[in-house]
């Protein structure tokens, strides 16, 4: 018999029990569908991670202050005010730096006429939106004179803009801010939910020293202290070099003597996030491990359905030997039913698996990543459990004696 001849006469015996080899392959259908969305899922959750990287700036260094105490007590991290403006103008003049972004941060009400919304106030200089890269919707950022001076504007987060002006443009409109009125110079682009939850869109800017003299002043202990620092580098594989510069000249400027402990934290953001994308490949790759235990159950259960089928069909192996079909012959027969009922259930399970994946995806909110090294190994592994499964049952029908096969009721 030819390949092909094999080859159609095991489909025929497959489709001659279709609800039976359905069942047969249900193991191999659930595991490579549990396998290709679990995949998705991890490379959906790193695209998430990435995204977020690139929307604070890959290049970004971040410098709080230290932590003050309390009759012995620790108050946490930027409970010390040691962080000034003058710091990061310092900061500029380092090799490696593109654009320092220091800045305050409070809560104050935003009141137009009868329109009122608690937010978060951010006073940053020009440079801010460069650091964060971040763009504008409408209108422009700050300019240099007015971050300096102190100029009474403010720039809306999308989400500020939605809820005080619905419907119309907050551009060149007077709001208050608490009691201090600014005019609306611009409104960001939106950019939803940080990697913890929180709407980044639910904010305003104001320039720095408007924040520190007229907004935020009473809430600041020194005059001229800023709550965090961000530092936008030329090149990401020199952070590790540029950190190292920004603690020589904060401790040279602080003062702190050697073996003393800083007064101050930088912390490089996209460490963070890459240290927690490579926690989601390894629990990605874990999940995928076990789901692939389905497979080996899948397989298992194609071995019984094929050592079962031997046993029905013991007859008409006897006959197809006795009509001049070889050993060979028989054995190929089996091992290529195994091997379709495998490649069929892998197929339908690459179609279950796109499916949930899309579904995942949609109810998370975040990439669609189906990787095609994910089907091309399920497509892999469900031949050779195929193989290997069918391996044993063929082998038992080729040895088989033709002459016991034919008196086989």
């Amino acid at each position: 018999m030819t390949a092909a001849d094999l080859f159609l006469s095991a489909l025929q015996s497959l489709r001659s029990n279709t609800l039976r080899s359905v069942l047969t392959a249900l193991g191999i259908i659930i595991g490579v569908g549990a396998v290709i969305t679990i995949v998705a899922i991890g490379a959906g959750a790193r695209a998430n991670i990435e995204s977020v990287i690139e929307s604070i700036g890959s290049n970004l260094l971040t410098i709080t202050p230290g932590q003050a105490r309390d009759g012995g007590a620790a108050q946490g991290a930027g409970s010390r005010p040691t962080l000034t403006s003058e710091d990061a103008d310092a900061m500029k003049g380092i090799e490696g730096v593109v654009a320092v972004a220091p800045e305050v941060r409070g809560q104050v009400q935003v009141i137009l006429g009868n329109q009122n919304w608690r937010t978060n106030a951010t006073g940053i200089t020009e440079d801010y939106f460069a650091v964060r890269q971040w763009k504008m919707a409408k209108g422009r950022a700050f300019e240099d004179w007015e971050t300096s001076t102190g100029e009474k504007i403010v720039i809306l987060g999308a989400t500020v803009a939605e809820r005080v002006f619905p419907g119309s443009d907050p551009l060149g409109q007077v709001i208050r801010l608490d009691r201090v009125p600014f005019t609306v110079v611009g409104v960001t682009q939106a950019k939803g939910q940080s990697s913890f939850g929180q709407n980044q869109d639910d904010v305003v800017f104001v320039p720095l020293k408007a924040a520190q003299q007229r907004l935020l002043g009473g809430r600041l202990i020194k005059p001229d202290s800023v709550q965090q620092i961000g530092v936008l580098g030329k090149d990401a594989k020199a952070l590790d070099v540029l950190e190292r510069d920004l603690a020589e000249l904060l401790r040279d400027r602080h003062a702190i003597v050697p073996g003393r402990a800083d007064d101050f934290t930088i912390r490089n953001v996209s460490e963070v996030f890459e240290a927690r994308a490579g926690a989601t490949q390894v629990m990605t790759l874990l999940l995928a491990a076990v789901a692939s235990v389905s497979l080996l159950v899948g397989g298992i259960g194609i071995m019984n359905i094929m050592l079962v089928s031997v046993t029905e069909r013991t007859r008409e192996i006897g006959v197809r030997m006795a009509i001049g079909a070889s050993r060979g012959d028989v054995m190929s027969q089996f091992l290529i039913e195994a091997v379709a009922l495998s490649l069929i259930g892998g197929g339908l399970g690459i179609v279950l698996g796109i499916i949930c994946s899309q579904i995942t995806a949609h109810l998370a909110n975040w990439p669609l990543r189906i990787e095609s090294t994910s089907i091309l190994m399920a497509v892999g592994f469900s031949a050779g459990v195929g193989v290997f499964f069918g391996y044993y049952p063929a082998r038992k029908a080729a040895r088989l004696d033709p002459i016991e096969a034919l008196r086989y009721a």
